[in-house]
């Protein structure tokens, strides 16, 4: 039997409290509590363990937002296109396509937006609502866009919440530690924000952490940056040295043991290098020590090999940066009183309560949109807590394609009206209006919602006329590959050259 230390009785002082507490600041904490702010909430309250918002987009160095878009339309606006109205006039800070190029077929423009992960891999391939961002930058403009509600808002960075206060089934607060040591924080409604569900495993709500291997949450990253050459001049290279290029993809991959990708950044002299580190738990110490350790100790191997390899665009490179935040994807998740399955992609389902509705990364429906339902967000058996971001209720293969950048910042914004018509009214997080959340994303924050009275109509036969979903040529033979469970495989981490193109997570 494992040893075990009796920690003794505590009081625990009370450090503050409000209606609406978010706990993470990650693309999903930081949307949750701007748009709660926004909604007419006026005691909000931002709890982070690190000194600035964003989480893998900022820390992480996630820095594509992809697949933002359906042919000629763009789903996801609200907060995630506001990022991109904010830093395109930003000299650096962004790169993607403008809304007139969005749908093109043109050959010049595909290659144009290629790069920044703004085409579809289906044919005929066409440019897509994606683009790259610098993290720095995004931290700036994320600390801007608290501070314009600094009268409604209240930031707490380097403040980890690390256990609900629990009354019955009731979430009433979160215990935080920091270097004022261990306090409390109550609250009328609690967002989990954490990436991990970590406040929910402790609530006494269900949770899963059931990941297939073979799909992209199956792995982690420590995501590092190369300056110092051009991202032109090696898409230049790639294309006309094609053995070479694959000798020093595999040369690479042979260093470190997994499977990585140079990706171009929101400049031309600064790339960054996704990874996958496979059947890696971003939530157990043990993998995220080999993670970090063990990407950081073969770094100057990894330059050399670039520097060696491709002299005439490399001899001038050099290590910019290394992500501060280890690269997650999947672990721990709510079993909510929705649970977005496998099939959703091939066959569309329409939910009453929709409040996200987004364009995700997989060929099963082109790249169409899918309902992602409040109910996803809600955890059962305990109340005024819910859980946005990508730690969503999804099943474990389901879950790779509603947990990137845009479903986070979505499902957090959502989270955020959701909890403020709840203190506004009174109920709670299980009895909220979601008729009225629904009126005010679709209303009064730019999201667009199927069925909702204020969503132009047009984005719903868009997606009728190109017959997404079941009907698409890329969804039957997308279905062909389906196993005898009727759920299918996407992202695979093993076998297959082109994989080092799977970038856009």
């Amino acid at each position: 039997m494992a040893k075990t230390y009796l920690e003794p009785q505590n009081v625990v002082p009370v450090y503050d409290e409000c209606d609406v507490l978010v706990v993470g600041g990650g693309a999903a904490g930081h949307s949750a509590a701007i748009a709660a702010a926004r909604a007419g909430c006026k005691n909000v309250i931002l709890m982070e363990r690190y000194g600035y918002c964003g989480g893998d987009v900022t820390g992480g160095y996630v820095l594509l937002i992809p697949s933002c878009s359906f042919h000629e339309k763009v789903y996801v606006r609200g907060l995630q296109q506001e990022w991109f109205d904010r830093l395109s006039k930003i000299p650096g800070a962004c790169y993607g396509p403008p809304d007139s190029d969005i749908g093109s077929h043109d050959p010049e423009l595909l290659k144009k937006w290629g790069a920044c992960g703004g085409t579809t891999r289906i044919e005929p391939a066409r440019v897509e609502r994606g683009w790259m961002l610098d993290p720095t930058q995004t931290k700036i403009e994320m600390d801007i866009m608290l501070d314009e509600l600094k009268d409604r808002i209240r930031v707490m960075y380097h403040s980890w919440g690390c256990k609900p206060i629990m009354e019955g089934n009731t979430c009433k607060g979160v215990i935080f530690e920091s270097k004022e040591g261990r306090k409390a924080v109550l609250a009328k409604v609690v967002i989990d924000a954490t990436g991990d569900a970590d406040l929910c495993r402790l609530s006494g709500a269900p949770t899963s952490n059931a990941i297939d291997d073979e799909c992209r949450c199956g792995s982690t990253a420590l995501v590092y940056r190369i300056g110092g050459y051009s991202a032109t001049k090696y898409s230049q290279w790639r294309a006309t040295h094609g053995e070479e290029a694959r000798a020093m993809g595999q040369k690479i991959r042979d260093i470190h043991g997994f499977m990585s990708g140079l990706m171009s950044g929101a400049t031309d002299t600064v790339g960054w290098v996704n990874n996958w580190q496979p059947k890696r738990d971003c939530s157990k110490i043990a993998d995220q020590t080999a993670t970090e350790m063990g990407t950081r100790l073969k770094l100057r191997q990894v330059l050399d090999c670039y520097r060696t390899m491709c002299p005439e665009v490399f001899e001038d490179a050099f290590i910019y940066d290394i992500a501060p935040q280890l690269g997650t994807r999947g672990s721990h998740r709510i079993v909510g009183e929705v649970v977005i399955g496998s099939n959703d992609w091939a066959f569309p389902k329409e939910y009453d309560d929709t409040i996200a509705w987004h364009c995700t990364v997989d060929t099963l429906n082109d790249n169409a949109p899918i309902e992602i339902p409040y109910r996803a967000i809600l955890p059962q058996k305990v109340d005024n807590l819910l859980a946005p971001g990508r730690h969503i209720s999804a099943d474990a293969v389901a879950i790779d394609n509603v947990n990137l950048i845009p479903q986070c910042v979505g499902t957090g914004q959502a989270t955020g009206v959701a909890a403020a018509v709840a203190v506004a009214e009174g109920s709670t997080a299980h009895t909220v209006n979601v008729k009225k959340v629904q009126d005010i994303l679709a209303g009064e924050q730019d999201v667009p919602l199927p069925r909702n009275e204020h969503t132009d109509k047009s984005y719903t036969e868009c997606l009728v006329e190109h017959e997404y979903g079941l009907y698409t040529e890329a969804a039957k033979k997308a279905r062909e590959t389906q196993d005898a469970a009727g759920t299918y495989r996407h992202w695979s981490l093993t076998g297959g050259a082109g994989n080092t193109d799977r970038a856009k997570g």
